[in-house]
């Protein structure tokens, strides 16, 4: 286990290099096939977008495949790595050349190599956050998504981002650098699968279109004649299914799932007799149920999205068309678009396209299975200028905005109209410092309570208390255990998560008569099951918010399975003393560290000197006799 520090160093950097090492091509070809995942993703995210996204993902490709130099040749001089990561001048080398071919300053490209025939190939969507990236990186100059790659995929500072655009010969690298600083999302973004042309997903090109070239070629004639008899079939063409792509199949199930007539309404009360209480009870609302137009476009732009359709999906969550008819949740005019939300007992299906027409259509996917009264309570309807709308459950009685860093403020109503909100401010996509935290508190015949917008399709259910015992934040002391960790939130967007639960697992008196502390555990769980997130946060007296000192992935801790947690922290005094604290869940007998800090002691608290930036193994003792490590 090693403790993050609560007032953390700021590193020193290395002095400059005088010279760059000269480079052979062994050595350039072993530094490409061992980073060749994060050249392609730099040689991506910098080349411009315009050209469509499979095109993109080829180029990518061909342009690093062949940034081999012909002989030995000298490295770039870039002063804080030497020559690049982990002083390797091969990789300094290859990124240099893969820069300058992906700015127009290399020598051109034919056609982008390798050919793919009959597939087209894209990265895997990612969320709101990642196509807000995107939508900016678009907006911006070739240099300037050289600047803002190499500052967040690199960890480059300014001064070495200026050395390799200088040497990849752009000319004016202080306002690439100034428009580079336009963009406000966090660098973690670049890692998102939505920027990574190594993990694919695949479809088929237009293959009717194929299909016709084909026969023209061999017989012109008899192709004219099969192609005229394809076109003139019911229920083919492009405009009719708007932003569709091209059919490709006529299975009996196939089509059944793209006829707007047999999609399932269910009653307006079913829900009230019903067994089970999630979408499936659903009633079809909004002003355009019975728009067949409207729901054929959102059908079969489901069953076969076309390249202009921006496809996004949560983790774990298959993007495939539905296996027969679904259900009709949603369909609407909301704000500037029109909407339709449908649901196939396994996924929640988002369509939107403007009011005036259908380009920029937008298809949205989120895993819902074994969802509860808990989980199925709100979908989000759409996002405009910051806020968003939801679609409620029809047991929801009354819906209010709350922000959940304020436990006294109270709750603002928000008015419903068939079941829709009004806008509500989103914190999940605010750029900026984390000041509010607004949330959506729900009311229905069982209670209260509360769902968080986290930049997908379904919101996240808060909860609070020792897992396996958790309740719903409905109450003071529930709200006040939530109010220092609200922001934390935003480390779990776009994580296909459907709940998060906040367990304060231990009070520690400071050294110093510095008061009482926190330990607070927060973990989120998602829909697919696997790559749950859990936080152990520390919160001193008086802070706004909690620190975080240890974070896992797909660990038990903290859950239902693993109802226990051991963690610690580095936090300095207000005499300026270091300290090493750490903390057990209630059944921790005893705590010892051991490494960068020696100690140990009786019971679940541990407070031991040590020295700043020091690291430690934590282990304890449970009351049953086994070991508990520390949390990661």
């Amino acid at each position: 286990m090693q403790p993050q520090d609560v007032v953390p160093p700021s590193p020193d950097s290395p002095a400059p290099s005088a010279a760059g090492p000269v480079v052979g091509v062994e050595q350039a070809e072993a530094a490409l096939v061992e980073h060749y995942p994060r050249l392609v993703r730099l040689a991506y995210l910098v080349l411009p977008s315009g050209r469509g996204r499979s095109r993109r993902v080829l180029t990518a490709h061909a342009l690093v495949q062949r940034a081999l130099p012909r002989g030995r040749t000298p490295a770039p001089l870039i002063p804080a790595q030497r020559a690049g990561r982990d002083g390797d001048p091969g990789y300094a080398l290859i990124r240099l050349q893969v820069l300058r071919t992906a700015l127009g300053r290399g020598v051109r490209l034919p056609p982008p190599l390798p050919q793919v025939w009959g597939l087209k190939l894209f990265p895997r969507s990612g969320g709101a956050d990642e196509l807000a990236l995107d939508q900016r990186l678009s907006a911006l100059s070739g240099p300037a998504r050289a600047a803002h790659a190499l500052r967040g995929l690199e960890r480059l500072p300014d001064g070495d981002v200026r050395e390799v655009l200088t040497a990849a010969g752009v000319a004016d690298v202080d306002a690439a650098l100034e428009e580079a600083d336009r963009i406000p999302d966090p660098y973690r973004l670049l890692d998102s699968p939505e920027f990574d042309p190594c993990a694919l997903q695949v479809r088929p090109t237009d293959l009717l279109r194929r299909r016709r070239r084909l026969k023209a070629t061999l017989v012109a004639g008899a192709a004219l004649a099969v192609c005229g008899t394809l076109l003139g079939l019911p229920g083919d063409g492009w405009g009719p299914d708007g932003a569709a792509a091209p059919p490709y199949t006529r299975n009996p199930a196939a089509q059944a799932a793209l006829d707007p007539g047999k999609l399932a309404r269910v009653s307006p009360t079913a829900w009230r007799t019903s067994a089970r209480t999630d979408f499936s009870v659903w009633p079809a609302r909004g002003d355009r149920t019975g728009d067949r137009a409207l729901l054929r476009r959102a059908l079969a732009v489901w069953a076969r999205p076309g390249e202009s359709v921006r496809v996004s999906a949560t983790p774990g969550t298959p993007s495939g068309g539905p296996a027969g008819p679904p259900q009709l949740l949603y369909a609407g005019t909301v704000d500037t678009a029109r909407v339709v939300v449908l649901y196939d007992g396994l996924r929640l299906a988002r369509y939107a396209e403007p009011k005036d027409g259908t380009q920029g259509a937008v298809l949205d996917f989120a895993r819902v299975d074994g969802a509860g009264r808990a989980g199925s309570g709100a979908v989000v309807l759409s996002r405009a200028d910051g806020n968003v709308r939801y679609l409620l459950a029809p047991w929801v009685r009354e819906a209010g905005e709350r922000d959940l860093r304020e436990p006294g403020s109270g709750v603002m109503s928000l008015p419903l109209s068939d079941g829709v909100t009004s806008p509500l401010a989103s914190s999940a996509l605010r750029p900026g410092p984390c000041t509010s935290w607004n949330v959506l508190q729900l009311t229905d015949g069982t209670g209260t309570r509360l769902v968080t917008d986290l930049g997908e399709l379904v919101p996240a259910h808060l909860t609070a208390g020792r897992p396996g015992g958790a309740r719903e934040v409905s109450g003071a002391r529930a709200l006040r255990t939530w109010a220092p960790y609200a922001c934390s939130l935003g480390a779990v967007r776009s994580a296909g998560v459907r709940s998060v639960n906040a367990w304060a697992f231990a009070e520690q008196p400071l050294p110093g008569a510095g008061g009482t502390a926190e330990w607070v555990c927060t973990r989120a769980e998602t829909w697919r099951g696997g790559g749950a997130r859990v936080l152990a946060q520390f919160h001193t007296p008086g802070g706004r918010f909690g620190a975080v000192a240890a974070k896992a992935e797909s660990v038990p801790a903290c859950g239902e399975r693993e109802p226990r947690v051991l963690a610690g922290v580095l936090w300095k005094s207000g005499a300026g003393t270091w300290y090493l604290l750490a903390a057990g869940s209630s059944d921790t007998v005893s705590v010892r560290a051991t490494g960068g800090v020696e100690g140990s002691a009786r019971g679940r608290l541990l407070a031991v000197r040590a020295e700043k930036g020091a690291r430690a193994e934590l282990r304890g003792r449970l009351e049953d006799g086994r070991s508990i490590g520390g949390l990661r």
